[in-house]
C-alpha cells in the first residue's frame, strides 16, 4: 500500500462507521472501542518492530530480552496473550470480545501506567463485528511505506472524527490540531515541566512532544507532563493518547474549580490549556481562600477569569503559558477588568492573538490565544504585549469547519520570533509569504496583522486586550460574511453584558444595604 495516511485513516474511520452501524452502541459510545483497538494494534505493532531490533543489535542479556530493554526503547510492553496475531488467529467460534478484554488486561498488568485505563467491554460486540474491525486494524499490513508518528496521527484523526460527531461532548476532549501547534510553535516547550489543568485527550503533551522531536531532540528525556480532567473516560483517553505517543505522564482525574492535585502554584516551566468557555455556576464558597487565585475571585457568575488564574499562578519565575479564551473575556467589565488589569501590570502578559471563527468542532465563536511569558521581566518586551489578528488566517475544510494549515501557522508563530528578537523558522513553507509582510525578517507592526502596544495604550484602551482595537480590522469580504456566525458573536456579547448588568445590581445591593446599616 502506498505511504498515504490520509487514504488509510479514511478507509479506518470507514470500519468504525461500521461498528456504529452494526452495533447496539450509542454514536458516542463506539469511540471508546475503537479507539482501543487502535490502541492495542498499534502497541503490538511497536513492540513487534523493538523485538526485531533487540534480537540484531545484540542486545540481547543472559536469559533473553527483558521488559526493561522494551521500556527502555520506549514501547510498551505486550505480552504474549496481548499480542495482536494471537487475536487474529483466534479460533471459528471463540469467544473474541472476551479475548479483547483479556489482551487488555495483560497490558495493564504489565504496564503500571496503564493500569485501569484500557477499555474491556468487547464482550457486548458481536463476533462478526470484532473480527471486521481486527483485521481493519492490523497495522502489520498496512505499515508499508509509512514513517514516524504516522499511526500516532491516525489515533489523533479518530480523535477529531468522534470529536465532530459527538457535539459538545467532543468539544471537551479535544482541540483542534492546528491550534495547539500554533500555541506550542508559540511557546517553544523544549524543555522542562508541562501543565493542563483541562487536558482533555492530551493534545497538548503530544504536540509538545512532537514539537521537540522536530528539533531533534527525545521527549522522553526533555519533557515531564502534568493534567487533569473531571471526567474519567477523559483521563484515559489522555492515558492512552500518551502512551500511544511513547509518552508516560501524571494525568489525574479531578475538578480543577476546586482541586489542585499537582499543588500547581510556581511548579511549572509550561502551561498550556484550552477550558471549556464561560462555564456558570461554580459554586465559590467551596473555593475559599485559594493561592491558585493571586487576583482574587471574579464576582460574575463566569470561570474565564478562574481558568485564567489557574494558568498563570501554575508558572514559575521562567514559564511561559497559553490558554484559549472566549473573545468576551478580552473586554469584560468589571471585576474581570480589575483581575485583567493585575494581569497587565505584572508584566506577564506577552501576545494576545485572535483566531478565525469555525476552528473548533463544537463551536462557531473565534477566540482569543492568551500568552503569558514571566521571562520577559526585566527586557523591553516587559512593558509590552504583542497584538496578532489571525481571523482571517485560515483553510475552509468544509462550510462549517476551517483549520490552519502547516504554511500559516509557521507564518504567525515567525510573528511571535521577529518579536522576541529571535530568528524565523522555515520548514513548513512560509518563506516568500513572510518575506513580502516584514522584509529583512525585521519585526513591524502590519495594519490589520499586528501591533505592539505598551502598558499605558492598553490603559487608554480601558485595559481592553481585544487584537481588533490596537491592530485594525481588515474589510470583511462580503462573500465571507456568516450570518449564523455573527449571530452566534452577537449573543455571545449580549451574554457577556447580561453578566455585567447582574454583577453591577448587586454591587449597588450591597452599597444601598451598606448605607441603611450604616444610617441604622
Amino acid at each position: 500500500m502506498p505511504a498515504n495516511t490520509t487514504e488509510i485513516e479514511r478507509r479506518l474511520w470507514a470500519a468504525a462507521d461500521n461498528l456504529r452501524a452494526n452495533s447496539k452502541l450509542r454514536s458516542h459510545e463506539y469511540s471508546t472501542p475503537v479507539l482501543g483497538l487502535i490502541f492495542l494494534a498499534y502497541a503490538d505493532h511497536r513492540f513487534t518492530e523493538a523485538e526485531a531490533r533487540l534480537a540484531s543489535g545484540g542486545s540481547r542479556r543472559r536469559g533473553g530480552v527483558s521488559k526493561d530493554d522494551y521500556q527502555a526503547e520506549g514501547v510498551l510492553y505486550v505480552p504474549e496473550t496481548a499480542r495482536y496475531s494471537a487475536l487474529l488467529n483466534l479460533p471459528e467460534g471463540a469467544n473474541v470480545g472476551q479475548a479483547i478484554n483479556d489482551a487488555m488486561r495483560a497490558i495493564e498488568e504489565e504496564n503500571e501506567d496503564l493500569r485501569g485505563v484500557l477499555p474491556k467491554l468487547y464482550n457486548r460486540l458481536d463476533n462478526s463485528i470484532l473480527v471486521s474491525l481486527l483485521k481493519s486494524f492490523n497495522f502489520s499490513e498496512i505499515a508499508g511505506g509509512l514513517e514516524g508518528d504516522a499511526f500516532g496521527k491516525i489515533y489523533e484523526y479518530f480523535l477529531g472524527e468522534f470529536a465532530k460527531r459527538e457535539g459538545q461532548l467532543g468539544g471537551e476532549f479535544y482541540t483542534p490540531t492546528s491550534l495547539v501547534k500554533l500555541m506550542v510553535e508559540i511557546m517553544e516547550p523544549f524543555h522542562g515541566r508541562i501543565y493542563d489543568p483541562a487536558c482533555g485527550s492530551g493534545g497538548m503533551f503530544v504536540q509538545s512532544a512532537r514539537f521537540v522531536e522536530e528539533h531533534r531532540r527525545n521527549p522522553s528525556a526533555e519533557l515531564s507532563v502534568y493534567g487533569q480532567e473531571k471526567t474519567a473516560e477523559t483521563v484515559k483517553l489522555a492515558r492512552m493518547n500518551l502512551a500511544i505517543h511513547g509518552l508516560s505522564g501524571d494525568v489525574r482525574q479531578a475538578n480543577t474549580f476546586y482541586e489542585d492535585p499537582h499543588t500547581s502554584p510556581g511548579k511549572f516551566d509550561f502551561a498550556l490549556a484550552n477550558p471549556p468557555f464561560n462555564v456558570s455556576g461554580v459554586d465559590k464558597d467551596r473555593i475559599g481562600v485559594d493561592p491558585r487565585l493571586p487576583f482574587g475571585l471574579p464576582r460574575t457568575d463566569n470561570a474565564n477569569y478562574l481558568w485564567m488564574q489557574y494558568i498563570y499562578s501554575s508558572l514559575n519565575e521562567r514559564g511561559r503559558a497559553g490558554v484559549v479564551m472566549a473573545n468576551s473575556a478580552s473586554d469584560a467589565r468589571g471585576s474581570e477588568m480589575e483581575i485583567r488589569r493585575q494581569l497587565i501590570q505584572a508584566g506577564a502578559v506577552d501576545i494576545m492573538l485572535a483566531t478565525s471563527s469555525n476552528l473548533f468542532y463544537t463551536v462557531t465563536l473565534p477566540a482569543t490565544v492568551w500568552f503569558f511569558d514571566k521571562r520577559k521581566k526585566g527586557t523591553p518586551r516587559e512593558d509590552q504585549v504583542l497584538f496578532i489578528d489571525a481571523r482571517g488566517i485560515y483553510t475552509p475544510v468544509t462550510r462549517a469547519i476551517r483549520e490552519m494549515t502547516d504554511e500559516q501557522v509557521e507564518f504567525l508563530a515567525n510573528i511571535v520570533n521577529l518579536y522576541r528578537g529571535e530568528q524565523p523558522e522555515f520548514k513548513h513553507g512560509s518563506r516568500e509569504t513572510f518575506e513580502e509582510t516584514f522584509p529583512g525578517s525585521i519585526y513591524r507592526d502590519v495594519p490589520g496583522l499586528c501591533k505592539v502596544a505598551t502598558r499605558s495604550e492598553i490603559e487608554a484602551q480601558g485595559w481592553s486586550l481585544n487584537p481588533g482595537r490596537y491592530v485594525g480590522v481588515t474589510a470583511r469580504a462580503a462573500d465571507d460574511f456568516d450570518f449564523g456566525v455573527r449571530l452566534s458573536e452577537l449573543n455571545e456579547e449580549l451574554e457577556t453584558l447580561n453578566a455585567e448588568a447582574h454583577e453591577l445590581e448587586e454591587r449597588i445591593s450591597e452599597n444601598v444595604q451598606a448605607l441603611l446599616g450604616a444610617q441604622g
